[in-house]
C-alpha cells in the first residue's frame, strides 16, 4: 500500500514568519499536532510539532525564542510512492508522531502515526463484528494449508491472518473470522492435533 493512499493531501501549513502563538492557535482550531513549514511556492522548509511549540511558548513571551528557532529544519520525510511500511518503520525507529510527504522538494501531504494505526485497525478488522481463533500451527509440511481447510470445512470464513515472529514450530497464528461458532472449529482443530490457545466469538 502506497503512502499516497493514506496521507492527508494538501495539509494545513505555516510559514517561518508566523509567530508561535499563531502556530498553536492554528493547531488548536484544526485539532492537529503537526505543521509543515513551507515557503510561498510550497517548498518544504521544516516541520513543527505541538510539543515543540508548547516548550517554546514561555521563552517566546520573553522575546528570546521565535517560531524559526523551534522548527525542525531537516525533518525525516517520505515520498507519496513509498510503501506504508517505510513510514511505519521510520515513525517507530525515530519515535515521531508524523512526517511530511514530499515530491520534488515540494510538500504534497503528511502522514501520521494515527493514519497508520487506523489503517492497521481497518486491515485487521478490529472494529468489525468478528470471531477469532489463536493456535500453534507447527512446522510440519502442509500444516497451514490443513488448518485453513479445517476452518473452512467447519463454517469459518477467514478475514485475515496474523502471526508472531517466533520459530515456525512455536509460532502463534491469529485467525480472524466472520462471526461464527468457534467452538466447533476448536474441536475439529484439536481433534487433528493442533494446539488451540484461545477462541473468541
Amino acid at each position: 500500500m502506497k503512502i499516497k493512499t493514506l496521507m492527508v493531501s494538501d495539509p494545513i501549513t505555516i510559514t517561518e514568519s508566523a509567530s508561535i502563538q499563531e502556530a498553536i492557535e492554528l493547531m488548536k482550531i484544526n485539532s492537529i499536532r503537526h505543521l509543515p513549514v513551507v515557503s510561498k511556492d510550497n517548498q518544504l522548509k521544516g516541520f513543527i510539532t505541538l510539543a515543540d511549540l508548547k516548550q517554546g511558548l514561555i521563552p517566546s513571551m520573553l522575546g528570546d525564542v521565535s517560531l524559526s528557532d523551534l522548527i525542525i529544519k531537516n525533518p525525516i520525510v517520505v515520498g507519496p510512492d513509498d510503501d506504508i511500511e517505510v513510514a511505519a518503520q521510520l515513525i517507530y525507529k525515530h519515535k515521531i508522531g508524523g512526517m511530511p510527504v514530499v515530491e520534488n522538494h515540494k510538500l504534497v501531504g503528511i502522514i501520521t502515526a494515527t493514519d497508520i494505526l487506523r489503517t492497521f485497525i481497518d486491515m485487521m478488522g478490529f472494529l468489525s463484528a468478528s470471531s477469532r481463533i489463536d493456535l500453534v500451527v507447527g512446522d510440519k509440511p502442509g500444516s497451514f494449508r490443513n488448518v485453513l481447510q479445517i476452518i473452512n470445512d467447519n463454517g469459518g470464513d477467514i478475514i485475515n491472518v496474523g502471526m508472531t515472529a517466533q520459530k515456525a514450530s512455536k509460532r502463534e497464528y491469529y485467525f480472524r473470522l466472520l462471526p461464527c461458532n468457534t467452538e466447533v472449529i476448536r474441536q475439529a482443530l484439536e481433534k487433528d492435533g493442533y494446539q488451540v490457545l484461545h477462541v473468541m466469538n
